[in-house]
C-alpha cells in the first residue's frame, strides 16, 4: 500500500507542525534553511526498532551507525535510551566519547585505516573491526595490542541499497576480507596474539524488506561456522550491520517490522545451534531508521521561474542537502504554510547553487507555488546535515531540535566568517 506522507505528519490550520511547534513560526524566528528534529521521533524510532529486535532475542545490541547523524544532542538522545555506537572514523569516536558514550558501547569498523587512526581507535579502548590483513598485520605492531579482543568484517558476497554508491556488500565492493579467506584471517589474527571474538558484515542501505537481509545472515552465520569450526573461534557477537529503510516514496512501503525481525531472528536462532555458536550477542547498525524522519529541512521559495520549464527557486542547495544530486535520491516535499493544498502542476524545485544538477525534484507535482512559500521537505535526517559543505561559499544553516513545545539550537547557523576557518594567507602575500 503507498505511504501516505500527509496522514503522517502533524497538520494544524492548514500548517505543519514539528511536534507541538508551527513550523512557519520556526521559519520565521530562526530564519530558513533551517533544519528541525524532533527529539521524540528519535526516540520512539529507537525504542520500536529495538523491542522489536529484543522481544525475540534479548542479547541485542544496537549501534547507532553515527554517519547518519553526528549531531552531539542526537547521539544524547540516543546514549540515554541505551545505543551502542558505530563508529567509522576517529572523529566519530571522539564525538561518540564527547557525548557521554563509555569506550565498551563504540565498535569501530574502518576502512582504508592509517597507522594512526588504528592507534588512536587503540588508545580509546573501543571495540576495533578490522576491514583488511592489512590493517589486522599493522594493528598488531602497535604496542599494547598483544590479547586485544578485535572483531573482523566479512564480505558476504551479499548485496543491497538503493544506489550503487550506497552497496557495501557483492564483488564490486571494497569492504571486508573475501568469504574464503575468513578462516585464514581469522587463524592469522590468533597466530598475531590478537583474540577475536565477533564478526561483522554490512551489505547496503535502504532496506525495506527482509529477503535480501536474511540473505546476507545465512551467509554470514555460515561462514562464522566454519571459523568456529577450523579456527576454533568463539564470538562473543556477531554484526549484521545496518541498512534499514524508511519510506522516501510515496510509492514505497514501511518495513514490516514484525515479519522482518520474526524472519531474522528465527533464521539466527536456527543458524546458531546447526553450528554450535553458543549465545552470542547480536549487534545491528542502524542510522537511518532512527533518524531519517525525524527531520525536516525548511527552505522558503525565493523565485519562480517561467522559462523552457517551470521553476521554483529555493535559499539552499546542494550544499545543504546532497543526496537529490548524489544519488538520485526522492525527497518528498510539503507547502508547510498550505498543507491543505492540492497538487496541481509539475514544476522544478532548485537550488541556489551555479550548478546545472543543483536540484530537489524534477517534473514533481506539487501545490501552485508562489514566491514566498515555506517547503518542508522531509527524511532529512540522515546524510543531510553530516554531508552538507560550505560549497559556493555558502555558510551552513542553523539546526534546532524540538521537544514537545520547547525549541533548542543544536547548532548555529554559519556566518561568512566561518568560511575562512582554519585558512592562513602566507605573509608573502600580505601587502
Amino acid at each position: 500500500m503507498p505511504y501516505d506522507f500527509k496522514s503522517n505528519l502533524n497538520i494544524k490550520d492548514d500548517h505543519l507542525f514539528i511536534g507541538d511547534v508551527d513550523a512557519n513560526k520556526l521559519a520565521e524566528e530562526y530564519k530558513t534553511p533551517l533544519y528541525v528534529i524532533d527529539e521524540q521521533k528519535v526516540r520512539s524510532n529507537y525504542q520500536k526498532l529495538y523491542n522489536a529486535f529484543s522481544s525475540k532475542y534479548e542479547d541485542l545490541h544496537m549501534c547507532y551507525a553515527a554517519k547518519a547523524n553526528t549531531s552531539l544532542a542526537v547521539m544524547k538522545i540516543l546514549e540515554d535510551e541505551g545505543s551502542y555506537i558505530d563508529a567509522v572514523s576517529p572523529g566519530e569516536i571522539y564525538t561518540a566519547l564527547l557525548a557521554g558514550f563509555t569506550p565498551d558501547r563504540i565498535v569501530f569498523t574502518g576502512n582504508n585505516v592509517t597507522d594512526e587512526e588504528l592507534l588512536y581507535a587503540h588508545q580509546a579502548g573501543v571495540m576495533i573491526n578490522l576491514d583488511s590483513i592489512s590493517a589486522l598485520e599493522r594493528l598488531s605492531k602497535i604496542e599494547g595490542t598483544e590479547g586485544k579482543e578485535i572483531s573482523i568484517r566479512v564480505n558476504p558476497m551479499v548485496e543491497a541499497g538503493h544506489h550503487e554508491h550506497c552497496i557495501t556488500g557483492g564483488p564490486k565492493s571494497k569492504f571486508g576480507i573475501k568469504e574464503e579467506e575468513a578462516v585464514e584471517v581469522y587463524q592469522k589474527a590468533v597466530e598475531l596474539g590478537f583474540k577475536p571474538v565477533g564478526m561483522h558484515s554490512h551489505i547496503g542501505s535502504e532496506i525495506l524488506e527482509s529477503e535480501p537481509f536474511m540473505l546476507a545472515v545465512e551467509t554470514m552465520m555460515d561462514i562464522a561456522g566454519r571459523v568456529h569450526k577450523e579456527a576454533g573461534i568463539d564470538f562473543k557477537f556477531l554484526d549484521f550491520g545496518g541498512g534499514f529503510g524508511i519510506p522516501y516514496e510515496p510509492t514505497e512501503d514501511e518495513l514490516d517490522l514484525e515479519v522482518f525481525t520474526t524472519d531474522i531472528i528465527k533464521l539466527f536462532r536456527e543458524k546458531l545451534e546447526e553450528h554450535d555458536l553458543g549465545s552470542p550477542a547480536m549487534y545491528i547498525e542502524p542510522g537511518r531508521f532512527l533518524v531519517g524522519n525525524a527531520e525536516v529541512l525548511l527552505t522558503r521559495v525565493n523565485t519562480i521561474k517561467n522559462s523552457y520549464r517551470k521553476f521554483a527557486g529555493v535559499d539552499c542547495g546542494f550544499g545543504t542537502l546532497l543526496r537529490p544530486t548524489m544519488y538520485g535520491s526522492y525527497h518528498h516535499i510539503v507547502v508547510a504554510n498550505n498543507m491543505n493544498a492540492e497538487d496541481v502542476e509539475e514544476i522544478d524545485i532548485a537550488g541556489n547553487l551555479c550548478e546545472s544538477g543543483d536540484l530537489f525534484a524534477r517534473d514533481r507535482m506539487m501545490p501552485e507555488l508562489k514566491e514566498g512559500d515555506l517547503l518542508a521537505i522531509l527524511n532529512a535526517g540522515a546524510y543531510a546535515y553530516s554531508m552538507a559543505s560550505q560549497y559556493n561559499s555558502r555558510p551552513r544553516p542553523a539546526e534546532v531540535m524540538v521537544n514537545g513545545d520547547q525549541v533548542d539550537v543544536i547548532r548555529k547557523r554559519e556566518k561568512y566568517s566561518d568560511l575562512f576557518n582554519g585558512q592562513q594567507v602566507p605573509v608573502r602575500l600580505l601587502k
